[in-house]
């Protein structure tokens, strides 16, 4: 068998490629999440806000002096592939992952990190169980860029108490921890404030044809569509629904925040509603950030400045604990504030972000907008 010479070189470049500037990456981190599958678009942004931030922290001089490799896992948004995703981390040595995206990935890989001594910032993940359970069985080293459920529902029951009081409402959700996590927070709200669901129905994520449950909805006159689950079916269920006569608005949640929904649903999605953190791409301040994106040909929508900031202030924290240890950066990170360019990040107890916001968009031709309050 021959061997392969590696001239110094060639080493250098692999180095230059694993984020490594000019020298051997020295500490692994990864970005995890649906890199494959439906939900890839979000896969995408997560890992491109990851090398941004690994970029940029590198070129800084690293964190407490050395360079970081960057390990991307695919989980598919798949709980048994999320766990061979963080087994993997784990084994390869990773002291710090910033995913997953599905909620439903993110609470089984999280026991594992606990074991493997692995810091998990989550910046999508937004189901109360991730943190809450954690926080019970004593997982201190979990956190969160990105709000929860419970402040999403509050955020877009309290809209349609608003604005829409006395509709047919339909409460839809496609049974992952976060579609129906989202939508019960929902119903929560509207119920607390009066107002009862007029149906309130669960669907399979992977349906393409949604001919019966526009049927259920046509028959009970529903004005209101709260979806409680991802952009695939969401921009489906809208299309399917316009196509057979029904008009009801369509209101969503974060999971509709990419360019695929009005693409998968075309002039159906105009009109369509959903919550989401204040843009960060939007803000004056990350302009030089997002043209370097937009440099690279990449537009950073939805979660990719939330993982961007996620690597961001663990960087920061380690810095600070002069150390990677799992224990001493989730310390060091309760303590502080951080600026971020999402905003000041403050984290409690459970590894929450403090006063977390969620503003409401508009799509209109395939682009997004804040809403009128």
């Amino acid at each position: 068998m021959k061997r392969l010479a590696v001239s110094l070189g060639t080493a250098t470049a692999i180095a230059l490629a694993l984020g490594a500037g000019s020298a051997w990456a020295q500490i692994k981190i990864g970005s995890a999440g649906p890199m494959t599958g439906q939900l890839a678009a979000f896969g995408e942004q997560l890992r491109r806000g990851a090398e941004m931030a690994v970029a940029d922290i590198n070129a800084a001089g690293g964190v407490n002096g050395q360079q970081l490799q960057l390990v991307v896992g695919d989980d598919a948004c798949d709980p048994k592939q999320a766990t061979a995703v963080a087994n993997k981390m784990v084994s390869d040595k990773v002291v710090f992952v910033a995913g997953h995206f599905c909620s439903g990935s993110s609470i089984p890989a999280s026991k594992i990190y606990k074991e493997g001594k692995i810091l998990q910032i989550t910046p999508a993940s937004t189901n109360p169980k991730l943190t809450d359970d954690a926080a019970a069985e004593g997982n201190t080293t979990i956190f969160r860029t990105c709000g929860r459920d419970d402040v999403q529902g509050v955020t877009v029951g309290t809209y349609l108490l608003k604005h829409h009081k006395g509709k047919k409402v339909a409460i839809l959700h496609d049974k992952s921890p976060y579609g129906k996590g989202v939508a019960d927070e929902t119903k929560k709200t509207i119920n607390k404030g009066g107002m009862k669901e007029a149906m309130y129905e669960a669907y399979t994520d992977s349906d393409k044809d949604f001919t019966a449950l526009i049927n259920k909805m046509k028959l009970a006159k529903i004005d209101i569509i709260v979806l409680g689950g991802y952009h695939p079916a969401g921009g489906l269920i809208i299309k399917q629904a316009r196509e057979q006569g029904l008009g009801a608005q369509m209101m969503g949640f974060d999971s509709l925040q990419t360019a695929e929904f009005a693409q998968i649903g075309g002039a159906a999605t105009n009109g369509v509603l959903y919550s989401f953190p204040p843009a960060a791409e939007n803000d004056p301040k990350n302009a030089a950030l997002v043209q370097k994106f937009k440099d690279q040909k990449y537009n950073p929508e939805g979660y990719t400045l939330l993982s961007y900031a996620a690597i961001k202030v663990w960087a920061e924290a380690a810095n600070k604990a002069k150390s990677t240890d799992a224990a001493a950066v989730a310390k060091t990170l309760r303590a502080g504030k951080y600026d971020s360019v999402i905003g000041p990040l403050e984290f409690d107890a459970k590894g929450d972000i403090k006063n977390p916001v969620y503003d409401i968009y508009v799509v209109k031709d395939g682009k997004s907008s804040t809403a009128p309050k």
